[in-house]
């Protein structure tokens, strides 16, 4: 078994990935996996639409594509170093339509109320992340396709109390990626109240 803090360390946003497919039996781990976290008063309001049909990851793609190159791509610009943007507008532009699985959290709002959902929701992305990478898989979290508007619900046909989320494309790694880069804990975190240094 892999060690978890070796899993957690190694974890990357893959926005390369492989066309291969993924066989179901390794979605169903991962999504295992995800209902594993905790939720508000453990309502569990997750719904997880896996999307596998070439022609629907096609149409999420594109939905991506074109919120990317008329709106996010501007407003992103100015807070990514050159290396990062170019690897996010490839994959905004390109990227995500080779994904062989995009799986879209969505939370239930029959089952809590909509502002508790993100303390549920996230959890299990999260989960859902980390088991991708003890499996070898890529993922990354991408909220482009939710926030571009409404038209993600409408191509997955999600009731109205079911709301998207975040969209996370899942594949084989198509490059190795290096050690994450991070802000050491020391420089954001304080001892009994902000400003006393840990």
């Amino acid at each position: 078994m892999t060690d978890f803090f070796e899993v957690l360390f190694a974890q990357r946003a893959h926005r390369a990935l492989r066309p291969d497919p993924v066989p179901d039996a390794l979605i169903e781990r991962l999504l295992d996996a995800a209902i594993r976290a905790p939720s508000a008063e453990n309502r569990q309001p997750w719904v997880f639409v896996v999307v596998r049909d070439p022609a629907q990851r096609d149409r999420i793609a594109t939905l991506v594509r074109e919120f990317w190159e008329t709106v996010a791509r501007d407003l992103a610009r100015p807070h990514l170093s050159d290396w990062l943007y170019a690897d996010v507008d490839r994959w905004a532009t390109s990227g995500l339509a080779q994904a062989p699985v995009i799986v879209v959290v969505c939370g239930d709002t029959a089952l809590c109320m909509e502002a508790a959902l993100p303390s549920s929701i996230f959890p299990a992305t999260q989960n859902l992340l980390l088991a991708a990478q003890a499996l070898g898989l890529g993922a990354l979290l991408s909220i482009l396709p939710v926030v571009s508007g409404p038209r993600l619900a409408e191509l997955l046909e999600l009731p109205e109390h079911i709301v998207p989320m975040a969209a996370v494309p899942i594949g084989w790694p198509a490059r190795r990626l290096g050690p994450s880069r991070r802000i050491p804990f020391q420089s954001k975190t304080f001892r009994d109240r902000y400003g006393d240094a840990w």
